[in-house]
């Protein structure tokens, strides 16, 4: 299982972090806890070893929110929902329905002009992330999005040109390499922090609340320094 951690994102942060997707318009934290309504984010965590390598990296062109993110790939950006119930179990039966499969990360990518973002492209996988997108984003999920879902790592969001250039130059060669066994299901809370409530196996026993582990899956990885 893939360790996600936690997201400890306050509300206010800037857009397109935690599950958000980084070029979409967050929900804004009043939407989130208003009433009835309740937001989460369904994410692919990484092997802890290539995630604190993409946070450093991250870090080292001035991201100021390295540290709190962990490296993952967005499936669900932040939704709201009135039915956790309905929610949950949608995502359970996704996840029951997934096999495991490989992610291959490699090269860089930009949404500049549209979005202040560089990011590690998803090479390997993609497809799977794109298909686990359109089962998650049905039922109680449904959302309709102003851009293409487009699977991916960020790397560097609302720094510096410089350093969205340099981001977008250094890791122009890394590539890493891990299996995703798991998804992690994560909601907005009413502290403005996002709480993982259920790890997800793919193709396993949903029925159950499951903590987030803190093993590795394994991988390998490489970059240009």
């Amino acid at each position: 299982m893939c360790a996600a951690g936690q997201l400890n994102v306050q509300t206010g942060t800037p857009q397109g972090v935690g599950p958000d997707e980084s070029r979409q318009p967050a929900v804004t934290g009043t939407d989130c806890g208003a009433g009835d309504t309740m937001c989460v984010g369904v994410i692919l965590g990484f092997p802890p070893e290539i995630a604190r390598e993409l946070q450093a990296w991250r870090a080292s062109f001035g991201d100021p929110m390295a540290d709190v993110i962990p490296a993952h790939i967005t499936l669900i950006t932040t939704t709201p929902t009135q039915d956790w119930a309905a929610t949950r179990d949608h995502v359970r039966d996704v996840a029951r329905s997934q096999e495991p499969f490989t992610i291959t990360i490699s090269g860089t990518g930009s949404f500049r002009p549209v979005s202040p973002v560089v990011f590690v492209n998803v090479e390997e996988g993609f497809e799977e992330c794109v298909q686990l997108h359109e089962k998650l984003q049905t039922g109680p999920l449904e959302r309709l999005l102003p851009f293409p879902y487009h699977p991916h790592v960020t790397v560097a969001h609302d720094v510096s040109k410089e350093n969205l250039d340099e981001a977008e130059t250094v890791l122009r060669d890394y590539r890493a390499t891990f299996p995703v066994v798991s998804m992690g299901l994560y909601e907005h809370d009413t502290n403005g922090i996002w709480q993982l409530r259920e790890e997800l196996d793919f193709g396993g026993d949903t029925d159950k609340t499951q903590q987030a582990e803190s093993t590795s899956t394994g991988g390998q990885s490489s970059a240009a320094n």
